[in-house]
């Protein structure tokens, strides 16, 4: 029998999320307890931070959605969707296959049936993902190519910069994924919110929410959370500023 989550109904903390989940394992695989009864496991080359807790908060997917993440990495984004918000199905997607094998780790020790491991190119997914899922969520490489120091490690480049996919990938790959009125749920740096926006509306993603994220009320945002829907009519509401006080 796999493990039944019951989601956590009390406010997520970000400030302890930073402290207590940031990974910090050296080149060897170590784990980090989520809470709930849940650990994950991470390496040097795949761990998460911030941004990732940031979306799976934003993203705040219905029990019966059905949901796919992008750019996955050890999984951190579908975990934390599941003990959060006790979603039916999350589909992971990463290109890289020690990442995914990893987040296979983490599935099987946790003996857990509602997240799936699939290793693949989010440009060229099979079409019988086409049209399944309610909720995308993509914490995205930031850096376009050509900008930024280069990353040194092969995980780190996919991670960080735009080799393996754009924006505009991400958005292309999401209009096929998502039902009609689906929503797109995306994290960036605040430098490329045009670029961000100019890719969903070429591929008929209506930006919907936008949310700014800075440290407190005395520095200027970093980062943005972004919703976006499938086909819907546009209408853009701008929500109060996160801080995360770290």
């Amino acid at each position: 029998m796999y493990q039944e989550i019951t989601p956590k109904t009390e406010t997520f903390s970000l400030k302890t999320g930073f402290h207590d989940l940031t990974g910090t394992a050296g080149t060897n695989t170590d784990k980090e307890a989520l809470g709930n009864g849940l650990e994950i496991f991470i390496s040097k080359d795949h761990r998460f931070g911030t941004d990732a807790l940031l979306l799976a908060e934003f993203a705040a997917p219905r029990r019966k959605d059905s949901v796919i993440d992008l750019g996955t990495g050890c999984g951190i984004i579908p975990f934390l969707l599941l003990r959060d918000f006790g979603v039916k199905a999350v589909t992971a997607v990463d290109i890289n296959a020690e990442a995914i094998e990893l987040l296979k780790q983490s599935v099987k020790a946790n003996n857990i049936g509602s997240i799936f491991p699939l290793c693949a190119d989010l440009r060229a997914l099979s079409s019988e993902y086409n049209g399944e899922f309610d909720v995308v969520t993509c914490n995205p490489p930031y850096k376009a190519v050509g900008t930024g120091i280069v990353s040194k490690t092969e995980a780190e480049l996919l991670a960080r910069h735009e080799v393996s996919c754009t924006q505009e990938d991400v958005c292309k790959a999401s209009y096929k994924l998502l039902k009609s009125g689906g929503r797109l749920c995306m994290i960036n740096r605040t430098e490329r919110l045009a670029d961000v926006i100019c890719a969903m509306r070429k591929n008929r993603i209506e930006p919907k929410r936008l949310r700014m994220v800075a440290k407190d009320e005395n520095t200027k945002p970093v980062l943005f959370l972004i919703e976006g829907k499938k086909d819907a009519k546009p209408f853009t509401n701008i929500e109060c500023t996160k801080y995360t006080n770290i």
